[in-house]
């Protein structure tokens, strides 16, 4: 099984891109982060048409999550994270598919540092990690997949320096990384990259993709029972080089 994380930023503006990528790869599970779109203009029929089911946590203009599955509907478990009754962002949707549970993760971008919006990360974090540790418990194989918005480590980046001062660098953001990874979590593309240097976004500015000044912020973590069946994990980069191409490029783990 090939199971996919997939920034689209705007599921409508890339769509030619992500039915291209499906009819290519045909991926067996994908999870989408940013869609950009209310659950009534998700492109159901598209995405259908493609060979796809899907279920989606839609939000008019900004984040938005979905999880698509090759030939069958993902059963829905669970949309939103406990916590804060208050918070509206479509961040985190849960579904079975394929013998899995797999989640779609977008996790708050947190800048300006420091800030609200941190803050924000922060505690969205530690809501994210309460749902894992449940997930655990149920001894089942899990993906946690998505834009973590989170450079985990030194060698995933492409300068330490010009990213220093970011959210997505902070000692915070990766000590809350780390201390998800260490419930017993598998980081696949870790495991398969151990000396780093493989990158999942390219920002649209500054040349950053004719430079190949990227950072790796898009995660497949793994619980105990999906690790067991890890076989290999990887970047399909050559996508984010298409015309009017998503920032991220699809990353994915392969699960026997």
């Amino acid at each position: 099984m090939k199971i996919v994380s997939y920034n689209v930023n705007g599921i409508k503006a890339r769509l030619p891109r992500l039915i291209e990528y499906l009819a290519e790869e045909a991926p067996d599970v994908v999870c989408l982060q940013e869609l950009k779109s209310s659950d009534e203009t998700f492109p159901e029929k598209d995405v259908r048409d493609a060979g796809y089911g899907a279920v989606w946590h839609g939000q008019k203009g900004f984040n938005g999550v979905a999880i698509l599955a090759r030939g069958e509907d993902p059963v829905e478990r669970r949309r939103g994270l406990d916590g804060e009754d208050d918070d509206v962002h479509s961040r985190y949707l849960e579904a079975d598919v394929g013998g899995l549970t797999v989640a779609s993760i977008y996790l708050p971008n947190g800048n300006p540092v420091p800030g609200p919006k941190f803050d924000y990360k922060l505690r969205w974090f530690e809501r994210l990690a309460a749902r894992a540790r449940t997930l655990l418990a149920e001894e089942r194989p899990v993906v946690l997949a998505g834009d973590y918005n989170v450079i985990a480590n030194d060698d995933d980046v492409y300068s330490v320096r010009a990213m220093d001062s970011d959210a997505l660098m902070q000692p915070e953001s990766r000590q809350a990384y780390r201390r998800l990874l260490a419930q017993g979590w598998t980081d696949s593309l870790r495991t398969r990259f151990p000396g780093g240097g493989v990158w999942t976004f390219w920002d649209y500015q500054a040349g950053a993709w004719q430079r190949d000044a990227g950072f790796r912020i898009d995660h497949l973590l793994l619980s105990p029972q999906a690790a067991d069946r890890f076989v290999d994990a990887g970047v399909d980069k050559q996508f984010r080089g298409r015309e009017k191409a998503s920032d991220h490029a699809p990353t994915w783990v392969r699960l026997r």
